[in-house]
């Protein structure tokens, strides 16, 4: 057998040894390596992979917590929101498609074609219906249960928003979009402040893109909340006062479209604002756009005679004119060749400064109008606010066209002295006359009267703001009595409501043809804009109908009426008292009124007129009663009628002159 020496032994050992060793460097420079490989994957190459990880298995949504409320002056809810569901599938685990959708088409409302085409799009999630009544996630829930189509089907919270008064105030409140953006009105302009917190999930599936862990779906929970809730200067009740007399006049007069603006004189608060037609936010993709308009703040339009009372204000100011300043009327005026005439198409003859506000006369207007000159006026224009935005919370708000007094000529002064060839919106005549109502103090309108934050403290209050003295307080009150005669004795008459004083002008416009250029025949803007009460205004209504298609186009005749009603619900919503004693309600020191009112009609002899009771009627209603009774008036005083003599029920002969005082 064969003999190993000791160095063959030696030498053997060496090698195995060498070998170990080998095998142990190896080791420890793969540990090395793979330590190495770790710490560049962690490190280096952590975010390359962690974003290819989360493209493969997650599926990244968003969802939008709920909206901050918005509240009307009185704390009631105008506009919330809550979470709702959304109904996702995923198309690679659908089965039967057709079945499905025939299952699911009657209880999301979605015809099976739609439904069928939304699966064919594939992929491992695709929306079905979004923000879901809850009793159609309820019976979708339901059919999921019965028919396991838990693997293809699945939900989604989402915020939703919801309008409780439906229609009211929609044109002021707009309307939110599918993500939860405001798309018009305060929705629209307070975004940044009402809207939800904004939450980034994922949802991680599987290598058959199954989701893992869905319940996270429905259990989202806010990392903070920063939403605020708004409340405006809105009054729900004065807001459903007026759009019920809108909606009484586009029956009635059928207009293209109606505006009517309620407005704090004092303060500049909105407390209503309506346009039609509207539409109802909860649903606003049923309705076409133009429905959306809010026409208060972007409707610009020839103010026509409304505008007068600014004319009238300027003149007043700069002493051109006073009321008892006698004027000759010649029925029209050639102005650098074109002919302005008035409304009644005839002269007026001689009348005061006053009968040409009552009557609303073009040519007084433009004689004054000319008097003041194109500085002035146009200087006053922009002191009641007009060719301005006035800086309202809402979107859309025009600044309507006035001229530079440098290019006017002579025709052009004359034309804007009565309302013609400038442009203003329905927000900028309310608050030029709220200025008036205010003793001549042109405030900034706003809509906006808190912000609360969401523990329910104070974020923001918007304060009263003076913008300027428009006119002084001496020639507001000259030019407040002469706006009352407009009511209680002109053209606006059907705007009076018995026991209250009211101050206001009407307006009657032709229609700008932005096509042609020149004017639409037969289309007009008819307007009402007034106060009340005179004594202590406490709001300004204006009325606009645009395009009436009736014979009868005039503002006095047709806004007038539709501002009446107004007047009169909002006086008893505020309960304000009558200032004025009606024939029902004579004062307790009119004895001999109350007692011939209550006295049997007295035996008048043959030809013999029995005296009428004349006790709070105008000068005008009280002429008219007596010229039908064949009798004269002796007029004492202005206003309406408080004492008359002789008294009423006393035959007289006719033609007796019966002296009738009056007073504010």
């Amino acid at each position: 057998m064969p003999k190993y020496s000791k160095e063959d032994n030696g030498s053997s050992s060496y090698q195995a040894q060498s070998r170990i060793a080998l095998i142990v460097i190896l080791l420890i420079l793969s540990f090395v390596l793979l330590a190495l490989r770790y710490i560049w994957v962690q490190t280096i190459l952590h975010n390359e992979l962690l974003e290819r990880v989360q493209y493969q298995a997650e599926d990244q949504y968003t969802v939008h917590l709920p909206r901050g409320s918005i509240y009307d002056r009185n704390n009631h809810e105008l506009a919330i929101s809550s979470m709702t569901k959304s109904l996702y599938v995923d198309p690679n685990h659908v089965k039967d498609p057709q079945t499905l959708a025939n299952d699911l088409s009657p209880l999301i409302n979605m015809p099976p074609e739609d439904i069928m085409q939304r699966i064919s799009i594939g992929g491992g999630f695709v929306w079905l219906k979004r923000q879901m009544e809850p009793s159609e996630s309820d019976a979708v829930a339901k059919l999921i249960k019965e028919k396991a189509y838990g693997t293809c089907l699945g939900f989604k919270e989402e915020s939703k928003r919801y309008y409780p008064n439906k229609s009211l105030a929609a044109n002021v409140l707009g309307f939110v979009g599918t993500d939860d953006k405001g798309l018009d009105g305060i929705e629209q302009s307070m975004d940044s402040v009402i809207k939800g917190q904004v939450v980034n999930m994922a949802l991680f599936t599987d290598t058959l893109a199954r989701p893992i862990l869905s319940s996270v779906l429905s259990k989202v929970e806010p990392q903070g909340n920063s939403r605020k809730s708004v409340q405006l200067t809105i009054d729900s009740t004065i807001q459903y006062i007026t759009e019920q007399a809108l909606d009484n006049a586009m029956v009635q007069y059928a207009p293209a479209a109606a505006t009517a603006i309620v407005m704090d004189p004092k303060t500049a608060e909105i407390l209503a604002m309506a346009s039609r037609p509207s539409y109802d936010p909860n649903n606003f993709s049923a309705y076409p756009s133009t429905s959306w308009i809010n026409k208060a703040v972007s409707f610009v339009y020839e103010p026509g005679s409304t505008f007068k009372a600014v004319v009238a204000a300027a003149a007043l100011q700069e002493k051109v004119v006073q009321p008892n300043d006698v004027f000759v009327d010649p029925g029209y005026l050639m102005i650098d060749g074109r002919r302005i005439q008035n409304w009644s198409e005839g002269s007026f003859g001689t009348v005061t400064f006053t009968k040409i506000i009552e009557e609303s006369i073009n040519t007084g207007f433009v004689h004054i109008g000319l008097g003041l000159g194109a500085d002035r006026l146009m200087e006053y224009a922009r002191k009641f606010g007009f060719g301005k935005k006035t800086g309202i919370e809402l979107p859309g708000e025009e600044q309507g066209i006035l001229f530079n007094p440098k290019e006017m000529t002579q025709i052009n002064v004359a034309t804007a002295s009565i309302g013609q060839s400038i442009a203003v919106t329905p927000l900028q005549i309310v608050t030029g006359m709220s200025a008036i109502a205010n003793k001549g103090v042109l405030m900034k309108p706003h809509i906006i009267k808190t912000i609360f934050n969401p523990d329910g403290s104070v974020y923001e209050e918007t304060k009263p703001q003076e913008v300027r003295q428009a006119i002084d307080q001496p020639t507001d009150q000259v030019l407040t009595s002469l706006l009352e005669k407009v009511v209680s004795e002109g053209g606006g008459n059907k705007a009076a409501v018995p026991g209250y004083h009211i101050a206001g002008k009407t307006g009657t416009a032709q229609k700008v043809d932005t096509t042609n250029g020149g004017y639409q025949a037969g289309h007009y803007v008819a307007s009402f804009c007034g106060f009340a009460p005179v004594e202590d205004p406490q709001f300004v209504v204006l009325v606009i109908l645009d395009d009436p298609q009736k014979v009868n186009y005039y503002g006095g005749q047709i806004a007038a009426p539709i501002a009446h009603d107004i007047f009169s619900a909002i006086f008893r919503y505020l309960h304000i008292e009558p200032s004025v004693p009606t024939q029902d309600d004579t004062p307790s020191s009119s004895t001999e009124q109350k007692a011939a009112t209550k006295q049997p009609a007295p035996v008048v002899p043959k030809g013999m007129i029995a005296v009428p009771n004349l006790y709070g009627k105008t000068i005008r209603d009280a002429t008219q009663i007596l010229n039908d009774l064949q009798l004269e008036i002796g007029i004492v005083g202005n206003g309406t009628a408080a004492t008359q003599t002789p008294s009423a029920g006393t035959p007289v002969a006719p033609h007796t002159k019966i002296n009738v005082h009056f007073s504010p």
